[in-house]
C-alpha cells in the first residue's frame, strides 16, 4: 500500500514538474538558474519514500566561485538525493539519451544542463571543449558524474577523465561531493528508509596539474571520494542499525 501511494505522488510530482516547469523554463529556456531551482524542487521528494536526508555542506558552498563538480552517481535515487546538492549558478553534464527520456528529458535540457554524445569519443572530446570555453566566457559551474554510468551497488567505479580535462581546461578547482550508499538500501513498500548522507568535499587545485597528468589528478580524486564513501557507509549503517532500520 506504500508502494502504491509512492508510486501516485511521484507520478503527479512528473506530470506537475513537466507542465509547470516546461511553461516556467520558455520564459527564459536554457537559463542556468533554473537547475539550481528544480534541482531542490526534486531533491525535496526524499522525504516521500521516506529517506532521512543529511546534507553536509561548507558555510561558503553557496558562494563560491566557478569550480568543477563531481560526484558518484549510483541509481535512479540519486535524483531524489544528490539533487539536493546542487549550488547557485551550476549546470550539469549528462548523456545526450538523457534528452528522450519521457517528461525528465525536455525539462532537463530546458533548465540549461549540457548534453554530451559519450557514445561517440571523437564528439564527446569536443563537446568537453565545448564545456570549457562555456565556462570561460560564462564563469559558470559545472557538474559531472566521472563514473559516466551507475554504479548500482558495485561501489566507486573507475573514472573517465573528461571532467578532469574540463577542470584543467577552464582552471577551476574540483568539487567533489559523495552520497552514502542507496542501492538496495531504500524500497518502496516501506515506510522508514533509514539515513542518506551527502557530503562536500574540499577543493582540489586542478592547477597544479598538467593535461598529460590528467589520469593522476583523477585517480586522487576518485581515492579521497572512495574513502569518504566508506566512511559515510559505515556511519550511515550505525545510525540505521540504532534506529533499528534494515540495511536491506
Amino acid at each position: 500500500m506504500i508502494a502504491l501511494v509512492r508510486i501516485v505522488l511521484v507520478a503527479i510530482f512528473a506530470i506537475f514538474m513537466f507542465v509547470f516547469g516546461c511553461g516556467y523554463c520558455l520564459f527564459s529556456p536554457r537559463n542556468p538558474k533554473h537547475v539550481f531551482t528544480f534541482g531542490r524542487m526534486f531533491g525535496a521528494m526524499h522525504r516521500v519514500f521516506g529517506i532521512k536526508l543529511e546534507l553536509r555542506l561548507p558555510e561558503d558552498a553557496y558562494k563560491r566561485e566557478q569550480a568543477t563538480y563531481i560526484a558518484n552517481h549510483q541509481n535512479s535515487w540519486d535524483l531524489f538525493t544528490v539533487s539536493s546538492a546542487v549550488t547557485p549558478n551550476v549546470v550539469t553534464v549528462g548523456k545526450k539519451s538523457l534528452l528522450w527520456l519521457p517528461l525528465f528529458g525536455q525539462l532537463y535540457w530546458l533548465t540549461g544542463n549540457i548534453l554530451i554524445d559519450r557514445a561517440n569519443r571523437s564528439k564527446a572530446k569536443g563537446t568537453i571543449d565545448q564545456v570549457v570555453d562555456k565556462m570561460k566566457q560564462t564563469r559558470l559551474s559545472v557538474w559531472m558524474f566521472p563514473e559516466g554510468t551507475r554504479s548500482r551497488g558495485r561501489g566507486l567505479m573507475p573514472f573517465k577523465t573528461g571532467a578532469f580535462h574540463a577542470a584543467i581546461g577552464a582552471q577551476t578547482p574540483i568539487i567533489p561531493i559523495v552520497c552514502s550508499t542507496t542501492q538496495d538500501k531504500i524500497k518502496l513498500n516501506r515506510w522508514n528508509n533509514g539515513h542518506v548522507i551527502i557530503e562536500m568535499l574540499p577543493p582540489v587545485d586542478s592547477t597544479e596539474y598538467k593535461k598529460s597528468e590528467v589520469r593522476n589528478l583523477a585517480e586522487k580524486c576518485r581515492n579521497s571520494m572512495k574513502e569518504k564513501l566508506e566512511s559515510l557507509d559505515a556511519e550511515v549503517d550505525a545510525r540505521n542499525a540504532q534506529a533499528g532500520v534494515k540495511n536491506r
